[in-house]
């Protein structure tokens, strides 16, 4: 009997849809794992497909043809080590996410999820059908049991595989991140291992995909919640880990031990990593967008920058006669920070045509918020002219209080293709203006030092749609806005929540209109990353026609 087992842990990113893709990157992997010695390569939940797919997976020629890739793989790796990877895979008129362990071949064991996740951004109970509690596969006479993602946070799975004489878990995932999930994730773990007596391999995906930013932070536990390997969170790795047999049964050798950096890093780095392989998977290479000389623009350039390089990043001023020489300036001292190309694009001749076009029609009717949106929308007019003559992807730049409240023009300054910071509230936004100014990494691409000088930061927000305009003639203070809207999107609380945490009633009742009247702003918003569990899009999906109002 052997007394030690190693395993290539392979952190990888799939591509959803790239089925051959991912089948050179399970590959990639297996063959590391022969080149040590390894008895098991594994690779995370629903790998060969990439996740989430959503419904794609349930199209029957798609799963059809991950499930060959998958036969292919395994007639590949026929001579080497097994492979696990995650997977589709029908019997009868049933569809499972199934975790397949391939050897001399073949498929040669399945597991099939059990737990399906349908909450916050998953909808697993429509696309699959639930597995049965399942005993543990043999792979060189050593017996591993896989909860596949969701099946390792509920004892149930667990137990059953340890009742069955499973000797350690070997637990794949497609988990994504919110903001502290790492911590989340190792607490669950942790129970895990303390209730089965047995080692836990925690093995997750990196990578972005629309919305989720998969960010890795494999680690391994020996009994009792002691962290033997901690793999780095949002890089590609591969790494060998050995488990020893003992007289109490297997237990991990010791391994490196990745830093975890705090959450503003990893906030930013989501949103550049996010960035970066949104454009990689959707086939573009370069964005433009507009520089206002505000706050929320110039983090976005910067997250550009970092992730694309400066060389592919357009930035361009659409100024108005509202356009104060403070914002000219400091757009101009961004963009000089940043390196990147910078174009002028004054807008004063195009409003002035728009205006008189519309005058015989908006006779007798005051100036106002038409008016002022129009140029908003006359902006996203001219950016999208310029997306589709020089085939830059547009990015948008409204912060989450502003998409919240609907503090943005739709068709204007909504335009776009994607939005790094949608899930960030506008408090936050000026914090990690500060983090970027204070801090450089080897995954960026831009500049160190200070790329947003501190007038950019501090000066009180406006539009300037009117003269003398600030935000706060419309809204409330920014930090009181964004505490009212985490009592009522991220904690889904209600009024009387509001006014027991000290807020005026009058005020949240006004900041709860404009959340509710908003969402058909947000149904047609551009896609932008998730940083908490209540991002807008799936994480909270309500009605765009809706009456209801907390009468607390």
């Amino acid at each position: 009997m052997t007394d030690r087992f190693r395993i290539t842990l392979a952190q990888m990113n799939p591509t959803v849809g790239d089925l051959a893709g991912n089948a050179a990157l399970a590959r990639q992997a297996w063959k590391q794992g022969c080149a040590v010695g390894a008895d098991l390569v594994a690779l995370p939940e629903m790998f060969i497909t990439g996740y989430n797919t959503q419904d794609l997976v349930t199209k029957p020629s798609f799963h059809q043809a991950a499930i060959a890739e998958v036969t292919q793989l395994a007639a590949d790796c026929a001579d080497g080590p097994a492979l696990a990877i995650g997977a589709p895979w029908v019997e009868g008129e049933k569809l499972y996410n199934a975790y397949l362990i391939l050897k001399d071949g073949k498929i040669a064991s399945r597991v099939l999820k059990h737990h399906l996740p349908n909450e916050t951004v998953f909808d697993e109970v429509r696309i699959f059908d639930s597995g049965p509690l399942g005993g543990p596969y043999v792979v060189n006479d050593t017996r591993i049991g896989s909860p596949i993602c969701e099946d390792g946070w509920h004892e149930d799975v667990a137990e059953t595989l340890e009742e069955t004489g499973a000797e350690f878990l070997l637990i794949p995932n497609g988990s994504p991140y919110y903001r502290n999930k790492i911590e989340v994730r190792f607490n669950h773990m942790v129970a895990r291992t303390v209730e089965t007596g047995l080692p836990v391999i925690y093995l997750n995906m990196v990578g972005g995909q629309d919305d989720q930013m998969f960010d890795g932070g494999s680690f391994v536990l020996n009994p009792g919640g002691a962290l033997a390997l901690q793999m780095p969170v949002f890089d590609t790795a591969i790494t060998h880990m050995d488990l020893e047999r003992t007289p109490d049964g297997w237990r991990a050798v010791d391994g490196e031990k990745a830093h975890l950096p705090d959450e503003w890093e990893q906030d930013y780095r989501v949103m550049v990593e996010s960035l970066r392989d949104y454009m990689r998977k959707t086939g573009f290479s370069k964005v433009l967008l507009g520089l206002s000389g505000g706050v929320d623009s110039a983090i976005v350039a910067a997250i550009a920058v970092d992730a694309l390089g400066a060389e592919n990043v357009r930035c361009v001023m659409l100024p108005s006669e509202f356009t104060s020489k403070e914002s000219l300036d400091d757009a101009e001292a961004v963009a000089k920070a940043l390196a990147v190309h910078y174009d002028y694009v004054p807008i004063a001749e195009g409003r002035s045509a728009i205006a008189n076009t519309l005058a015989p029609l908006f006779a007798g009717y005051g100036e106002g918020l038409a008016e002022e949106n129009i140029q908003s929308r006359l902006r996203g007019l001219l950016l999208m002219a310029m997306s589709n003559k020089f085939g830059e992807m547009l990015l948008t730049t409204g912060n989450k209080s502003e998409v919240a409240v609907g503090y943005a023009t739709i068709y204007g300054d909504m335009a776009g293709g994607y939005n790094p910071i949608k899930d960030l509230y506008k408090t936050r936004v000026f914090e990690t203006c500060r983090w970027r100014n204070a801090n450089h990494r080897p995954w960026m691409k831009g500049p160190s030092g200070e790329v947003i000088r501190p007038n950019v930061i501090d000066k009180p927000p406006s539009a300037e749609l009117r003269d003398d305009q600030k935000d706060s003639d419309s809204l409330p203070d920014y930090p009181e806005l964004d505490a009212i809207l985490d009592i009522l999107v991220d904690r889904d609380g209600s009024i009387a929540d509001c006014v027991d945490a000290g807020f005026d009633r009058d005020v949240a009742k006004r900041v709860e209109h404009l959340l509710y009247i908003s969402e058909y702003k947000r149904f047609q918003s551009a896609p932008g990353v998730r940083l908490t569990p209540r991002a807008f899009w799936l994480d909270r999906r309500y009605p765009i026609a809706n009456q209801w109002r907390d009468p607390s």
